[in-house]
C-alpha cells in the first residue's frame, strides 16, 4: 500500500476545516492576500475603506518584529478617515473570541530572499494568525519544524510582513502532530502535542483539527493562552495540561467559592500557569484581588522577575510589609509577596488598622509550592483573617500521609488544607510527552567500617555524621569529580550543583576543591552560598530540605566562624567575576544570592559569554526546590534526602534544552536507591522506575551495538558510503549514523564510558562523521535541490560538535606541528600524518567546516614562512584579519555598500547576536533600493552579513 501523500493529507485537512465553519478561500499570492484582508477587516469591523484608508492600515500592521505585531493584533488602531472622522479598527477580538471571521486557504505564494508557498493557512480576520506545514506519513515531523524555520527567515517578512502576524504553528505528518507558538528562539523540544484533560495525547492530524482547530478553541488559544513575555521579547503558548488547570481555577472561582490544588511535577511551568490563572482572575470584576504568594525571599525576588516578564509592570513586588499592606488597600490587582510578610501583616498591631477593611474582600489567594509553606499556624490565621477567601495551591510534590510531618496543625495533608485536587500532571507525564527530562542515577563512594558495615546504608547507632564529614571520605568524592565532571557536562557546556549534608561539610568540600585547583589538579570554577547560622547537628536527618531564611540578623556576634568562611568564599567570587558582593548586610547578600541565580539561569541565553559560567554550585539547602536553569544538568549528592524534598533536589537537572542535554544527571555519594524508589512510587506509581530512571550503562551498550550493526549492513566501511546509490540509501546512512551518535551522547555522559565499549574504533567513528557531514554540506545547502528526500530529515548536528575543539584548539596542533617539523628526530611522515589529522579534524567538526578552505590556505601559504611555534597565532591573527577585510570589501562591491555603516553594522550582530535591522542595513546603501525592491535586498545582504559573521567569528576563541 503506497504512503499518503502531502497532498491527499492536505486536501483532506481542508474538507475538514471547511466542516467546522471556515470559509474555503483560493488565495496564491500576497496581492490576493492583501484584497481578501481588506474585504475581511471592512466585514469585521462593519464598515467599508477607501483605498487610501486601508494603505493607512497596511502601513500600521507592517510595523516591528513579530512580538511587536502580537501586539498590534490585541490593540485597536486609531484610523483617520478620508472625511476626517476618526474610527477604531479592531484586528482581532480577544473579549469574545469566537466572534471572528474564519478562513482557510492553501498554497499561499511568498517571495522574499527565495519564493515560498505555504501549505494550510488559518485567516483570522484576513490575519494569517495559524499556519500548519504538513509532511506526508511516514516522513518525520521535525522536518515540517525545519521548514516553518526556513520559511521565517526567507519570506515572512515579505509584502508587509503579514505572515508575521502567525501566533501558532501546526506541524504534522498525520500521524504526529504538535503545536508551538512564534518564537524563533526555541528549538523542537518546544513543541507540544495536544491533549485531553486527563493527559491523553491527541496525535492524529484528524482528531486534532477537531478539538485544537475548532474555531472557538483555536480563537481561544490567541486571546487567552499565548503569553507575550515581555522580557525575552517572544511569544509562548500554555501547554494542554498548564490550560486545564488555569481553566480549572477559573471555573472554580467563576461558579463557587471552593478552594483547590494543581499537582503539576516540578519543570512542568508552574510559574507560567499560575500567572496565567492569575491575570485572568484579576480581569474578572467580581475578584477585588489575586495574591500570588511564596515562602521565601529568594522565590519573591525569582516569580515577581518572571511575572514581570510575562507582563512588564503587571506585579508590584513587595520590599517589605508596609508596601504589602498598602497594595491591599490602593488599586493594586496582582500581587506577589511572601507568607512571611503577609503573617506579618495580619497579625502586627501597626497594620491591622488598614487590613482590617480587606477582610471582606473577595480575595483569591495562589501559593506557590504549597507542600513548604502551608503547614503551620501561618495557613490558620490567614483563612481565618479573610473571610470571603479562596485558596489554590501549586505543588510539584503534594503532602501525603506518608510524606507528611506532624507540626502544630498535625499530621496534615494539601487535600486537607486545599481541598480537591483540580488537575494532576505527574512526572511520568511529563516524561512521556517529552517535556522534562529522565534522570540518569549513578551510586559512588559507599565507605565501609572495619566490620564491613556500609556506612551509606546508615545503619543505626552508627555517628555517620563524624564519618560524612571526615577529609578523606570529601576528597575521594571530589577526585570523583574532578576526574568525571567533563564527561557529565559535555565539557563543561553545562553547570552543576552538589548538595551536602550541613554547613561544616560544604566549607570542608569547599577548601579541599580550592586546594586542588591551586595545586594544579582541575581547573573547575566553584562557588557556593549557605546561611550562616548555627554549626548545628544535620538538620536534614529526615531527609526533607529545610527553606533558608533570609531574615538574617547580620549583627549577631554569635556563629562568627561560618560567615567569616563565606565572607573568604565571596572574595573568591568576586576575584573570579569582578563582583563586589560580601555578608556586610542583608542586601549585599542577598544580591549575591540574585548574582548566581542569573548567572545559572543566564548561560542558556546566546549572549552568555563563557567567562562568566560557573561550574559547581555548592549548598546544603538554597536552590534545591523553585530554580531552573536549564544549563543545569547534573547534581552531586551527600545528603540524606526523601520523598518530596529528593524530587525536588533531583528535578533541578531536568529541564529539556536540546538535544545533547538527554537527561539529567544524579550522582549519589550515599545510598539513596530506597528512598529513590520510595520517592517515585509516592509522586508517580510503583512500576514508574523504568519511565523516570534511565537503563543502566550496559544496556544503552548494547543498544549502540544493535544500531551500529545496522549502519555496517548499509555501509559496511567508511569508503562504501561514496558507493550509496539511491537517495534512500543515503537517507537510511543518514538515519543509522544518527542513531549512532544519539546513544553516544547518552554514553558518554556515564562515567564508566570508554570507547573500546563501543565496537567501533574513535578513528572509524571519525571518519563516518566526515561523510555524514559531507551529505549534510551538500544537501542542506541554500542551494541545494529542495525536492529531494535526504531534505526530509534532520541531521542534529549539535550532537557531534565538540565544545573544546576550535579555532584555539587548532592552532595549538598547529604549534605542534610545527615544532615536529623542526625537529630532527622526527620523520617527515610522521609530520605528514599529523597535518593530515589535523585536515581531517577540520572536516569532522561541524563548526569548523566552513572555515576549513581558509585554515588550509594558511597551512599552506603562511605556516612555511613561520620561523617559531610561539609566533603561530600572532601569524594567523594577521592572516585572518586580511583575509576578514577582503570578504568584507568583496562584499562591499557585490552589495554596493558603505565600508564603515557595514561595520556598525557587523559590531551590532556581533554584540547581540539578534538578525541585524532592516533600517541598518538600508543605511549602508550607496543607492536606496525602491519600495518593490526594498525586503529581497535587505533579506540577501543580511543573510550574507550572518554568513560572513559566521566564517570568521564564530568558533574562533583566539
Amino acid at each position: 500500500m503506497s504512503t499518503q501523500s502531502e497532498q491527499v493529507l492536505e486536501n483532506n485537512l481542508i474538507k475538514q476545516l471547511s466542516g467546522l465553519g471556515y470559509e474555503r478561500v483560493d488565495i496564491t499570492s500576497s496581492d490576493d492576500l492583501i484584497q481578501n484582508l481588506k474585504t475581511q477587516l471592512e466585514k469585521h469591523n462593519a464598515t467599508t475603506f477607501t483605498q487610501g484608508e486601508f494603505e493607512k492600515i497596511l502601513n500600521h500592521l507592517n510595523k516591528g518584529n513579530v512580538f511587536d505585531r502580537a501586539k498590534t493584533l490585541r490593540d485597536k488602531f486609531e484610523l483617520l478617515r478620508d472625511d476626517g472622522t476618526v474610527i477604531y479598527i479592531e484586528f482581532f477580538n480577544k473579549a469574545k473570541w469566537c466572534q471572528n471571521q474564519y478562513q482557510v486557504t492553501n498554497q499561499v505564494t511568498i517571495k522574499g530572499t527565495y519564493e515560498n508557498r505555504y501549505d494550510v493557512t488559518l485567516l483570522v480576520n484576513g490575519l494569517p494568525l495559524v499556519q500548519i506545514e504538513l509532511k506526508r506519513r511516514g516522513l518525520e515531523i521535525k522536518e515540517a519544524f525545519n521548514q516553518v524555520n526556513r520559511y521565517q527567515r526567507h519570506s515572512y517578512g515579505a509584502e508587509y510582513g503579514l505572515f508575521n502576524y502567525v501566533q501558532l504553528f501546526v506541524i504534522s505528518n498525520g500521524v504526529n502532530t504538535k503545536y508551538y507558538a512564534n518564537n524563533r528562539k526555541q528549538s523542537f523540544k518546544q513543541t507540544f502535542y495536544w491533549a485531553d484533560k486527563d493527559n491523553e495525547l491527541i496525535t492524529d492530524l484528524t482528531q486534532f483539527a477537531d478539538d485544537f482547530l475548532e474555531k472557538c478553541h483555536v480563537s481561544k488559544m490567541i486571546a487567552q493562552y499565548i503569553v507575550l513575555h515581555e522580557s525575552d521579547k517572544i511569544l509562548m503558548v500554555l501547554r494542554p495540561y498548564q490550560y486545564y488547570a488555569v481553566e480549572a481555577i477559573v471555573n472554580q472561582v467563576q461558579h463557587g467559592r471552593k478552594n483547590g490544588y494543581i499537582w503539576h511535577t516540578t519543570g512542568s511551568g508552574k510559574t507560567l500557569t499560575s500567572f496565567k490563572a492569575a491575570q485572568i482572575l484579576q480581569s474578572w470584576p467580581k475578584v477585588d484581588k489575586v495574591v500570588f504568594v511564596v515562602d521565601r525571599a529568594d522565590l519573591d525576588y525569582q516569580t515577581t522577575k518572571e511575572f514581570n516578564h510575562f507582563s512588564e509592570g503587571s506585579v508590584d513586588g513587595t520590599d517589605n510589609t508596609r508596601k504589602l499592606v498598602d497594595q491591599f488597600t490602593d488599586g493594586t490587582k496582582l500581587i506577589v509577596t511572601t507568607i512571611q510578610k503577609l503573617n506579618t501583616a495580619i497579625q502586627k498591631q501597626q497594620y491591622l488598622q488598614k487590613m482590617e477593611s480587606q477582610k471582606d474582600k473577595r480575595i483569591v489567594f495562589i501559593f506557590d509550592e504549597c507542600h513548604r509553606s502551608q503547614f503551620g499556624e501561618t495557613h490558620q490565621r490567614i483563612t481565618e483573617f479573610f473571610t470571603s477567601h479562596q485558596m489554590f495551591g501549586f505543588t510539584g510534590t503534594p503532602i501525603f500521609k506518608e510524606n507528611s510531618v506532624r507540626n502544630q496543625l498535625g499530621r496534615k495533608t494539601t487535600r486537607d488544607l486545599f481541598g480537591d485536587r483540580l488537575h494532576n500532571y505527574l512526572i511520568t507525564n511529563a516524561i512521556k510527552d517529552g517535556n522534562v527530562l529522565k534522570f540518569s542515577i549513578e551510586y559512588w563512594g559507599k565507605f565501609k567500617l572495619k566490620d564491613g558495615t556500609i556506612l551509606n546504608e546508615m545503619v543505626e547507632g552508627i555517628n555517620t555524621k563524624e564519618v560524612f564529614e571526615d577529609e578523606g571520605y570529601i576528597t575521594k568524592n571530589i577526585d570523583w569529580i574532578i576526574e568525571n565532571h567533563n564527561r557529565k557536562t559535555h565539557n563543561k557546556a553545562f553547570s552543576a550543583m552538589m548538595c551536602v549534608g550541613s554547613v561544616d561539610a560544604l566549607i570542608k568540600y569547599y577548601e579541599i576543591f580550592k586546594a586542588k585547583k591551586e595545586a594544579g589538579k582541575h581547573d573547575l570554577r566553584i562557588g557556593t552560598i549557605f546561611t550562616y547560622g548555627a554549626n548545628e547537628e544535620d538538620k536534614d536527618a529526615n531527609g526533607l530540605i529545610d527553606d533558608p531564611d533570609f531574615d538574617i540578623n547580620l549583627d549577631a556576634p554569635a556563629h562568627k566562624h561560618t560567615r567569616e568562611k563565606l565572607d573568604e568564599y565571596i572574595a573568591d567570587y568576586n576575584a573570579m567575576y569582578k563582583t563586589s558582593f560580601s555578608t556586610k548586610d542583608s542586601k549585599s547578600f542577598y544580591n549575591y544570592y540574585k548574582d548566581i541565580a542569573k548567572r545559572m539561569k543566564e548561560r542558556e541565553k546566546e549572549t552568555f559569554k563563557d567567562k562568566d559560567r560557573l561550574d559547581i554550585l555548592l549548598v546544603v539547602n538554597m536552590y534545591l526546590t523553585g530554580f531552573d536553569a536549564k544549563k543545569l544538568n547534573t547534581l552531586y549528592v551527600d545528603k540524606n534526602l526523601k520523598f518530596h524534598g529528593l524530587i525536588q533536589a533531583f528535578s533541578r537537572t531536568n529541564r529539556i534544552l536540546n538535544e545533547v542535554k538527554s537527561h539529567g544527571n544524579i550522582v549519589c555519594f550515599r545510598n539513596l536507591k530506597k528512598a529513590t524508589d520510595e520517592a517515585i512510587a509516592l509522586f508517580s506509581d510503583k512500576d514508574a522506575n523504568e519511565t523516570i530512571i534511565m537503563e543502566p550503562y550496559e544496556t544503552y551498550i548494547e543498544q549502540f551495538q544493535e544500531a551500529l550493526d545496522t549502519l555496517k549492513s548499509i555501509t559496511p566501511n567508511v569508503d562504501s558510503v561514496n558507493s550509496l546509490e539511491s537517495e534512500k540509501d543515503v537517507l537510511s546512512f543518514i538515519k543509522a549514523f544518527r542513531a549512532i551518535i544519539r546513544l553516544k551522547n547518552i554514553l558518554g555522559g556515564f562515567s564508566e564510558f570508554k570507547f573500546d565499549d563501543l565496537g567501533i574504533t574513535e578513528q572509524e567513528f571519525e571518519d563516518y562523521k566526515s561523510k555524514y557531514l559531507d551529505i549534510h554540506d551538500e544537501h542542506k545547502s541554500e542551494k541545494a535541490e529542495t525536492t529531494s528526500i535526504v531534505n526530509e530529515v534532520d541531521f542534529e548536528l549539535e550532537l557531534i560538535q565538540r565544545d573544546e575543539v576550535n579555532v584555539t584548539y587548532i592552532l595549538k596542533l598547529l604549534a605542534d606541528m610545527h615544532y615536529d617539523s623542526n625537529n630532527t628526530k622526527v620523520s617527515k611522515p610522521d609530520v605528514e600524518k599529523k597535518k593530515k589529522a589535523i585536515i581531517d579534524l577540520l572536516g569532522s567538526e561541524a563548526k569548523l567546516r566552513s572555515k576549513r578552505e581558509l585554515i588550509e590556505k594558511f597551512i599552506a601559504e603562511n605556516m612555511p614562512h613561520v620561523k617559531s611555534a610561539e609566533d603561530i597565532e600572532e601569524h594567523f591573527k594577521a592572516f585572518w584579519d586580511e583575509e576578514r577585510f577582503k570578504a568584507i570589501e568583496k562584499l562591499c562591491k557585490e552589495e554596493n555598500l558603505k565600508g564603515e555603516e557595514l561595520k556598525e553594522v557587523v559590531e551590532q550582530y556581533m554584540f547581540t547576536r539578534q538578525k541585524p535591522l532592516s533600517g541598518s542595513i538600508v543605511k549602508s546603501l550607496k543607492e536606496k533600493p525602491t519600495i518593490l525592491e526594498r525586503r529581497s535586498i535587505i533579506e540577501r545582504v543580511s543573510e550574507k552579513i550572518i554568513s560572513l559573521i559566521t566564517l570568521f567569528d564564530d568558533a574562533m576563541d583566539v
